[in-house]
């Protein structure tokens, strides 16, 4: 199966760079998929630039390898903006295991969107504030000692090349031993599978590449629950995030609604049922007749 994974051919979406606003923070938007030629969800995830986590938590009635010819898929392709306080540069949401990057062109404010795979259980992505501090087009991967200790047939450098699991491109941090890169393994996009590094599908790397400079910004952030708007329109985003033992999602709903000065307009069930799902996909909660301040409150 997992050599299946590899092989997979090119996706068709690319999420093209858009503008952006504090007043406008939903991107996107959702689509739907019909399953085609006995395609796993995997695949339909990378044909749509989306990780396994997006794909497979909006759509937990089906099997993540063999979801059945002809059986309809919600397709995410629709995020709310991480709440930061500046809008600059890379902006990395561990919990939704998505990378954001902002950046001016001709005069606008724009801002594309990658999935990635992040560090697994013990070896966890750190969260902060970074720069982007080196380049490289065709990394050789320098493999840790931990690494090494795991895995001795290893070599201490793997050079360029397909067995190379840092892909084609890589950018490196200030915390200098995590790297954004590409990678030889494309199923652990959407997945906690590396050793605290930032892993692009093998066709993404390059874009982001050619677009990022050095010194850029680069942060870090866990956000379970994102809240945003659309057309005065009253949005949540809600992932689960198993780095969390226990995590207060209502709390913290009501938390980031009350600081945006946005309760009033909410209804209470709409809220509660899109903390219950956890799916990962942006849900209007907006109340029509402003009701649910009141209960939200208590």
């Amino acid at each position: 199966m997992f050599i299946l994974l590899v092989a997979l051919s090119l996706p068709s979406f690319s999420f093209e760079p858009v503008p952006y606003s504090k007043e406008n923070s939903l991107l996107g938007q959702v689509k739907g998929h019909r399953v085609e030629d006995d395609e796993s969800l995997i695949e339909i995830a990378r044909k749509f630039g989306l990780g396994y986590n997006e794909i497979v938590d909006a759509n937990p009635g089906l099997d993540p390898f063999v979801p059945g010819t002809g059986e309809p898929v919600t397709v995410p392709t629709s995020w709310v903006l991480p709440d930061v306080s500046i809008y600059d540069g890379i902006i990395i949401n561990l919990s939704e295991m998505r990378l954001y990057y902002f950046y001016k062109q001709g005069g606008r404010s724009l801002v594309t969107t990658f999935p990635i795979g992040i560090g697994s259980e013990g070896t966890s992505t750190p969260t902060g504030n970074f720069r982007v501090i080196e380049k490289i087009v065709k990394p050789s991967w320098h493999v840790p000692e931990s690494i090494r200790r795991e895995k001795p047939e290893l070599p201490a450098i793997v050079p360029p090349g397909p067995d190379n699991p840092l892909g084609s491109h890589a950018l490196r941090l200030s915390l200098r031993t995590y790297l954004i890169h590409g990678t030889n393994r494309p199923w652990g996009v959407g997945r906690r599978v590396s050793h605290g590094c930032i892993r692009l599908y093998p066709e993404n790397i390059p874009t982001l590449f050619r677009l990022v400079p050095n010194n850029a910004k680069v942060t870090i952030v866990r956000q379970p629950v994102k809240v945003g708007l659309k057309n005065g329109r009253v949005f949540i985003e809600v992932h689960k995030d198993s780095y969390f033992k226990k995590y207060n999602y209502s709390g913290e709903a009501v938390l980031l609604l009350a600081r945006k000065d946005l309760l009033r307009n909410v209804s209470t069930d709409k809220l509660y049922r899109a903390l219950k799902n956890k799916n990962g996909v942006p849900v209007e909660i907006s109340d029509e007749i402003n009701t649910g301040a009141e209960n939200l409150s208590m």
